[in-house]
């Protein structure tokens, strides 16, 4: 359990470094990182889900905190339009924004209204968080 607990604190504060990191590098790479942030810290709620990792509430609570924090600043990352380079992003961004932006915004609330507590609570954050991200990049993702 205490392996657990010192693997998912990792993840979380490297999730957390490489955000603030993202916001002094260019437009398309300042976005990739803030989306990897956002991953990492699925990934860590999903492995515990899957029974991958053990259950660790104060670390799936940590990870939506990261996830809130991150998914704040969404749209300051995407509102300079930009896809040169290797990037997913739909131009239809920019096009849609104000839709973009309350995407953006229903993840940040779907990760800071949820509190995990028990596994069943787990899955209620999944379902929330995994609904918002997927309503995004069904539009917006290439």
């Amino acid at each position: 359990m205490r392996k657990t607990v010192t693997i998912t604190t990792a993840a979380v504060f490297l999730g957390l470094s490489g955000f603030a990191i993202a916001q002094d590098q260019d437009p398309v790479k300042a976005r990739q990182d803030t989306m990897k942030t956002i991953g990492a810290q699925m990934k860590v709620l999903s492995d515990m889900a899957k029974g991958t990792t053990a259950f660790d509430a104060d670390a799936a609570n940590a990870a939506l905190g990261t996830m809130t924090e991150a998914a704040e600043t969404i749209p300051v990352v995407f509102e300079t339009e930009s896809i040169e380079g290797e990037t997913d992003a739909s131009e239809d961004i920019w096009a849609y924004w104000e839709d973009f932006v309350s995407k953006a915004e229903a993840l940040h609330e779907a990760a800071m209204g949820a509190e995990v507590t028990d596994e069943a609570s787990l899955s209620a954050a999944m379902q929330g968080v995994g609904g918002a991200c997927a309503a995004c990049h069904k539009p917006y993702k290439l």
